[in-house]
C-alpha cells in the first residue's frame, strides 16, 4: 500500500506523530510505504484538490475549506495533536509581561496563510484591529514549497525583519534559545484571550473518494499513527532520533524538549466539541457557511482506531 502526503510544515512539533510513524517505522509496519512531502502555506491543501496528494497533514485542520468549501468531499481522520497550536513571539527586548496582547500595537508582526486567521480573531476578541492598530506582513519568500515557517519567521526576528510572529513552538524554540525572542502568548498553556485554544487542531485529512477505494490504506496509516502518538508520550525522547533524520540540525537539537512539552496533547481523539468549536471558528472566518454535522467532518469508520 502507498500513501502520498501533503506535509504544511515538516520541522513542527504539531504535525510531528506523522513524521514519528514514518521515521520509527510504523508505517512500515502495518505495511504502507508512505511518502510526506513539504508543500507549504495552502498549496498542501490544493495537492489534496488536485489528486497530487492523497493525504495532507495540517496543523490547522480548518485549512482545507479553502479547497473543499462546507467539508464537501473531504473528512478529517485522526487528530495528530490537539488545540491550536501556535504561540506568539516577539522580540526578547521588548517591553511587555507574558500575556499583554496590547503590547502588540504598533508592532510589525507576521503569521502563515491559514494559522493567520487564528491570530486576527484572537486580536480582535482582545479589542485590537488587525488592519490599523498593528502591521500584519508576509515575508519575502514563506510561501516557498519547501518553507517550514515557524524557523523561517524565527529568523526573520532575528535579523530584525520583524518584531514577532505567531507560528508553531519549533519557531517559538527557535527564537528563545537564540536570546531573540521571548512568548508573549501560549494558547494552549493559559495565555488565551478569546478561546482561541479551540479553533482548531493539527490532523490528517484524505478526500472522500479516496476513503472510498482504498479504506485499508488509511486505517494503516491511523493506526501507525496512534501508535507514534503512545510512543512519543511514553518516551519524548524519541522524539531526537526522528529530528536527526527529518530536520536541519539546530533545529534537531531543540524538538526532544518541544516534544517532551507537548506530549500530552497528543491524542488521536476529535471529539464532537472540538468539531463544535472548529465550526464555529470556520464561521466566523467566513469558510463554513452554517453548520455541519459531525459526521461530514470526521470519517468515523476509523474512530474505534483511535483507542489502539
Amino acid at each position: 500500500m502507498k500513501l502520498r502526503i501533503a506535509a504544511v510544515d515538516l520541522v513542527s512539533n504539531t504535525c510531528f506523530p506523522a513524521l514519528a510513524a514514518d521515521e520509527l517505522g510504523y508505517f512500515k509496519a502495518e505495511g504502507l510505504e508512505a511518502r510526506i512531502e513539504l508543500v507549504a502555506a495552502l498549496g498542501a491543501t490544493r495537492a489534496l484538490r488536485d489528486g497530487s496528494a492523497d493525504a495532507m497533514i495540517a496543523g490547522s485542520v480548518h485549512d482545507v475549506l479553502t479547497e473543499f468549501p462546507d467539508w464537501k468531499g473531504v473528512k478529517v481522520v485522526v487528530a495528530l495533536s490537539q488545540g491550536t497550536p501556535w504561540l506568539l513571539v516577539v522580540r526578547a527586548d521588548l517591553d511587555c509581561n507574558r500575556g499583554d496582547i496590547h503590547a502588540l500595537k504598533g508592532l510589525k508582526l507576521t503569521a502563515a496563510a491559514g494559522p493567520d486567521l487564528a491570530f486576527k480573531q484572537m486580536l480582535i476578541g482582545a479589542g485590537i484591529d488587525p488592519a490599523k492598530d498593528l502591521r500584519i506582513v508576509e515575508l519575502p519568500g514563506a510561501k516557498a514549497r519547501d518553507v517550514s515557517f515557524g524557523v523561517f519567521a524565527a529568523r526573520a526576528l532575528e535579523v530584525g525583519q520583524i518584531d514577532g510572529f505567531w507560528a508553531n513552538a519549533m519557531g517559538a524554540e527557535t527564537a528563545v534559545s537564540r536570546g531573540s525572542g521571548k512568548i508573549l502568548i501560549d494558547v494552549r498553556r493559559g495565555d488565551d484571550p478569546a478561546q482561541v485554544r479551540h479553533f482548531t487542531f493539527a490532523g490528517m485529512v484524505t478526500t472522500d473518494p479516496f476513503i472510498e477505494r482504498e479504506p485499508e490504506t488509511i486505517a494503516a496509516a491511523v493506526r501507525a499513527i496512534v501508535k507514534a502518538q503512545k510512543a512519543l508520550r511514553a518516551d519524548p525522547k524519541l522524539a531526537a532520533e526522528v529530528g536527526r533524520r527529518k530536520f536541519p540540525e539546530d533545529a534537531a537539537a531543540l524538538i526532544a524538549r518541544v516534544v517532551e512539552r507537548d506530549a500530552p496533547f497528543y491524542d488521536p481523539v476529535i471529539s464532537e466539541e472540538a468539531v463544535g468549536n472548529l465550526n464555529r471558528f470556520a464561521q466566523t472566518v467566513g469558510h463554513l457557511s452554517g453548520p455541519v454535522s459531525y459526521e461530514r467532518v470526521v470519517a468515523v469508520g476509523f474512530r474505534h482506531l483511535w483507542h489502539l
